[in-house]
Order: structure tokens, then C-alpha cells, then sequence
């Protein structure tokens, strides 16, 4: 608490701010403006839309951000690298050599998905495009680091044995890596591919289309109902993220 307070008043966060008599006021007829939530057919056919379009946005994000986080993953990965068999003139090379992607992979993940969508839509202009491939770059680093603390978490013996034998990384990878570490993989990719839809709505804020520009659309009119209906949509995309989550642990263990 002595570290925590000091930390809260430099933020200025004011709790007892929220329940000043007008702030309540206030956020009582907010709240009281998204019920009942909007059912009208041409607002629905709307929803239904930017729903496709950030459903489409987040995974066409995570598709390419597995291009970029697999290999660089791998390249992370000490029980992967051959150069760790013995001693040789590779072990210099192979140390750079993760070090490199370990450099690039923070790179990558360091700056916000958000920042990237500003860029990508003065490149793209309005619309997913620039939401794809905000994701793919931030996300990309994010699932390589988690993808290589995975694969160096698990037991590294039969990956060695099959190095040792003369096998190349990917059959090691396969055989030795992926078969104690592949549970957490996918649920750990499925829960990015979550985090992903949550960034895509963000993403619309700022012009990346989907679920978040007509979210803005409808605060910006002060159209609560359709607001709420969003907010609804996108309860249940989270919820079905979940279970795929769920389901691929069940499917995997």
C-alpha cells in the first residue's frame, strides 16, 4: 500500500470522485439509456456485419501473426538449436542467432496494436486492413515469446535424442517438442485469438472497422440501446472464444 498510493495519486485516480452526487447523476442516466438494447432489422443487418468483419479482422490477424511468431519462436527455442549438441564453430552463431530473434520478437510486441492501426490506416485508409495487420505485428511477438517459454518448459530429452540422431528441428519440434507442450499452445493461441477480437473492437475507435467503429458510431449519436447491443455481441464472441479455448485442451490432453 505504501508503494501502491503514491503510484494511484501520481495517476490521479480519485475514487470517491465516482460517487459525487451529480457523477452518480450522471452515470445512472447512462446506463439507464442501454436498456432496452436496439432490435431493429436494419441495426441488426449493421451488427451482423461489423460482427463478420471483426471476427474476420482478429483471425486473419492471428493467421499471420503465426507466420511470424513460429519460426521466430523456434529460433528462441534452446532446445531446438543444434549448436547446443557440442561444442563447434556453430555455438557462437546459434547464440546471435537467438539473441537476434529475441531482439526482433521485442520489437515486435513492444509497440501497441492500436499505434500500429493509426499507421496502417493513413496507409490503407479506413477499414480492416490496417486492423489485420496491426495485429499480426503485435501479436506476432507476443505468441513467439510465449511460444518459446512453452517449448523450453517442457521435458527437452526426446527433442536432444531425435538432434542427436541426426534429425532436422522440425521433426524434433514434432516429435520431442509438441507433443507435451501442444495443450498449451492452443489454448494459449486461442486466448490471443480472444485478445485479438477484444483489440479489434478497439481498433475500430480509431477507424479499423468492425464491431469498435460502430461502436463509436452509436456513442457518438448517444444511441445507448445500440450500444448495449454491441456491448452484447461482444460478451458472446468472448464466451465463444472460451469454449473453443476449452475445447481444444479437451481435444489436445
Amino acid at each position: 500500500m505504501a508503494a501502491l498510493w503514491p503510484l494511484l495519486d501520481l495517476a490521479g485516480f480519485d475514487p470517491a470522485a465516482l460517487f459525487a452526487p451529480g457523477n452518480l447523476a450522471v452515470i445512472g442516466g447512462f446506463l439507464a439509456s442501454f436498456f432496452p438494447p436496439e432490435t431493429g432489422a436494419d441495426f441488426l443487418a449493421l451488427l451482423a456485419r461489423a460482427t463478420v468483419e471483426t471476427l474476420a479482422m482478429a483471425t486473419a490477424g492471428i493467421a499471420l501473426a503465426l507466420l511470424l511468431a513460429l519460426p521466430l519462436g523456434c529460433a528462441m527455442t534452446g532446445a531446438l538449436s543444434v549448436s547446443r549438441l557440442g561444442p563447434g564453430p556453430g555455438l557462437a552463431r546459434g547464440r546471435w542467432l537467438r539473441r537476434l530473434a529475441r531482439v526482433l520478437t521485442l520489437a515486435l510486441r513492444a509497440v501497441p496494436e492500436v499505434v500500429w492501426a493509426l499507421v496502417f490506416v493513413r496507409v490503407f485508409g479506413l477499414g480492416p486492413a490496417a486492423g489485420v495487420l496491426a495485429l499480426a505485428i503485435t501479436y506476432g511477438g507476443m505468441l513467439a515469446k510465449v511460444y518459446a517459454e512453452i517449448l523450453e518448459s517442457v521435458d527437452a530429452r526426446p527433442a536432444r535424442a531425435l538432434l542427436e540422431a541426426g534429425a532436422g528441428r522440425l521433426a524434433a519440434l514434432g516429435w520431442g517438442l509438441a507433443p507435451g507442450a501442444a495443450p498449451e499452445l492452443a489454448s494459449y493461441t486461442a486466448y490471443r485469438w480472444e485478445c485479438a477480437v477484444r483489440a479489434s473492437v478497439v481498433m475500430g475507435f480509431v477507424g479499423a472497422g468492425g464491431l469498435g467503429q460502430l461502436m463509436d458510431q452509436s456513442m457518438k449519436m448517444l444511441a445507448g440501446g445500440e450500444a448495449s447491443a454491441i456491448v452484447l455481441t461482444f460478451v458472446a464472441l468472448v464466451w465463444l472464444a472460451d469454449a473453443i479455448s476449452a475445447g481444444l485442451r479437451r481435444a489436445l490432453a
